[in-house]
């Protein structure tokens, strides 16, 4: 679940809530990402980066199979935090998989790789550029209070942005249960879909590439 520090935060700056969370994931989540993998190290030497980030990944695919029914609540509020709770869930696998494969997961590049690999942004420049705005917030947050948006617009703006984050098919859900009346169109199936999805792309980003050797000279 996101700390309650980050909710206030996307609440008042809900445009860059992606952000915020990517930010704040790899200052608190990058250690015990970094931790785990250390630790599964020790107990299992045998383990290939492979077979680790395999680890890693089922253990955040089962959450976020998981992850829509924790907040229990109706409408809006409960559509968002589900959506936030799923964001959550996907960027600690990621963190995980990028320790698996020797990524530092603290250094602050690795918020641009989620941003990226989450597209929300399509390249790390504009992804970098917009993890700078939202740390510029963060600043001025702490020093000129919250935003004075009201409070269902914002909500409603991140809910959008985390689902967004989240995936397409959350999107959807956000939607499914913020209308008041409509049926849950996509179960917990759609999480692990979407979140299996992001493992493929994070195992693409950060596997080694293999090194293939030069092509035989030719006569």
């Amino acid at each position: 679940m996101p700390p309650g520090g980050l909710w206030d935060r996307m609440k008042a700056d809900p445009q860059y809530a992606p952000e915020h969370l990517a930010l704040e994931a790899v200052r608190r989540l990058g250690p015990q990402a970094r931790d785990w993998v250390e630790r599964i190290r020790t107990w299992y030497p045998q383990l290939s980066p492979d077979e680790i980030a395999q680890l890693a990944i089922r253990k955040f695919v089962i959450r976020a199979r998981l992850s829509g029914a924790i907040s229990g609540a109706a409408g809006l509020p409960g559509a968002v935090a589900d959506v936030g709770v799923l964001a959550w869930t996907q960027a600690r696998m990621v963190l995980h998989v990028a320790a698996a494969y020797g990524h530092d997961p603290t250094h602050p590049d690795r918020a641009t790789d989620l941003l990226v690999l989450q597209r929300v942004h399509k390249i790390a420049q504009t992804a970098r550029l917009a993890l700078g705005v939202a740390a510029g917030h963060e600043r001025a947050g702490a020093l000129l209070g919250r935003s004075n948006t009201p409070m269902r617009q914002a909500m409603l703006k991140l809910g959008l942005k985390l689902a967004q984050m989240a995936g397409i098919r959350a999107a959807k859900r956000l939607f499914a249960k913020a209308v008041p009346g409509a049926a849950i169109i996509l179960g917990t199936w759609a999480n692990s879909s979407a979140t299996t999805d992001l493992a493929a792309r994070t195992q693409e980003l950060y596997r080694p590439r293999a090194i293939m050797p030069p092509p035989p000279l030719t006569r």
